[in-house]
């Protein structure tokens, strides 16, 4: 549905110029919910807009439901550009006009009678549940609600994808997860391809089924967004699931010495991810089992990844020397300081590969 072809974006010329997007390839497909990813100023935004050509990509070409937007004429591009939604984060509705003058701007020029316009509009507003708020103004209406009426504009033209540049960024957790909700639900029935660009961790596990990772105006990672927070690969990436998960707040009871964490010999603490799709494994019981140790949970996060659960092992061990626990698993020190080393552990159990990486990188047996 979408194809960008080594796309990059540049603002400025001399010492002064600025490069926003650089040479980024994406094929995104037809009615799939697609995020892209990255921290301000990694250029999301900048890319996003060039998928409908806001902005005009300095190199490279972008080609949307097998038209090249980047060859048209100024005329058939404006043309194009009925087939792609756009949702904002601040929802840039137009104040002085009623939701029903909102809604019904886009379809001026269109050829639509007065009464088909009608229509039209009051069944885009009882599409996204604020059939009722035909009549009134944007400032009586909550958050939630202006992002409700600018989908509904965004979709008045029956757009085949919908770009969503940080849509959900101004609104509560509650009325992010209803958006994300109603998003997914027009995907499903509307068949729509949506593309959703935030910074937001947790809205890509919500929705998205692939995701791309920007940073400093390039792809550095993309794939399954289950895959992704499974086994990350990119510096950036381990970071942003870090923001995500309430086990970092082990790492600053070992930094203060709490008791909670404190070891005695022969103890680890270790963090387990789940990397496997089906979780119907009992894993901690049966680790127990096998390595004949005692397990107990001192702190626990459980994410759920488009239905399935992502198990990364990060272990504290006291001493320097590598502990072997069975013949599939051995620890490695990565560097020694005393009196604590970093391990890291790789265990083959049943074709499942458990890998801490989140944390310390992936070691070699």
């Amino acid at each position: 549905m979408i194809e960008l072809n080594h796309i990059s974006k540049d603002f400025g010329s001399g010492q002064l110029q600025v490069h926003a997007v650089r040479d980024v390839s994406l094929s995104i497909e037809k009615g799939e919910i697609f995020g892209i990813i990255g921290f301000s100023g990694a250029g999301k935004s900048t890319l996003v807009r060039c998928m409908n050509l806001l902005e005009r990509p300095t190199a490279g070409t972008v080609t949307v439901d097998g038209q090249e937007l980047t060859a048209l004429a100024t005329k058939e591009l404006r043309q194009a550009r009925k087939k792609t939604g756009m949702i904002f984060q601040h929802f840039n509705l137009m104040p002085s006009r009623t939701v029903f003058g909102n809604v019904a701007y886009p379809l001026r020029g269109s050829g639509l009678s007065k009464a088909d316009i009608r229509e039209k509009v009051q069944r885009l507003l009882d599409l996204v549940e604020i059939g009722d708020k035909a009549d009134a103004y944007p400032r009586q209406l909550s958050g939630g609600q202006k992002q409700r009426v600018a989908i509904a504009r965004a979709l008045a033209n029956d757009p085949k994808v919908l770009l969503c540049d940080e849509a959900t960024s101004a609104l509560d957790p509650q009325t992010t997860k209803a958006i994300l909700s109603l998003i997914r639900h027009l995907n499903e029935t509307l068949g729509i391809t949506v593309v959703i660009i935030t910074h937001e961790m947790a809205v890509v596990k919500e929705i998205c089924g692939r995701v791309a990772v920007m940073e400093r105006g390039r792809v550095v990672e993309q794939g399954e967004a289950f895959s992704i927070f499974a086994r990350p690969r990119e510096p950036v990436t381990r970071s942003f699931i870090r923001t995500t998960s309430n086990l970092q707040k082990i790492e600053e009871l070992i930094a203060q010495d709490s008791p909670i964490v404190r070891l005695k010999p022969g103890e680890l603490i270790v963090r387990l991810n789940y990397v496997e799709r089906s979780p119907s494994e009992p894993v901690i019981s049966e680790a127990s089992r096998r390595f004949d140790v005692s397990l107990n949970i001192i702190f626990a996060d459980i994410e759920i990844i488009q239905g399935v659960l992502p198990l990364y092992f990060s272990i504290k061990h006291v001493g320097c020397e590598p502990l072997t626990l069975h013949d599939t698993a051995v620890l490695f020190p990565r560097e020694c300081p005393p009196p604590c080393a970093d391990l890291s552990l790789i265990l083959n159990y049943k074709d499942s590969l458990f890998v801490d990486q989140a944390l310390l990188g992936i070691y070699e047996i």
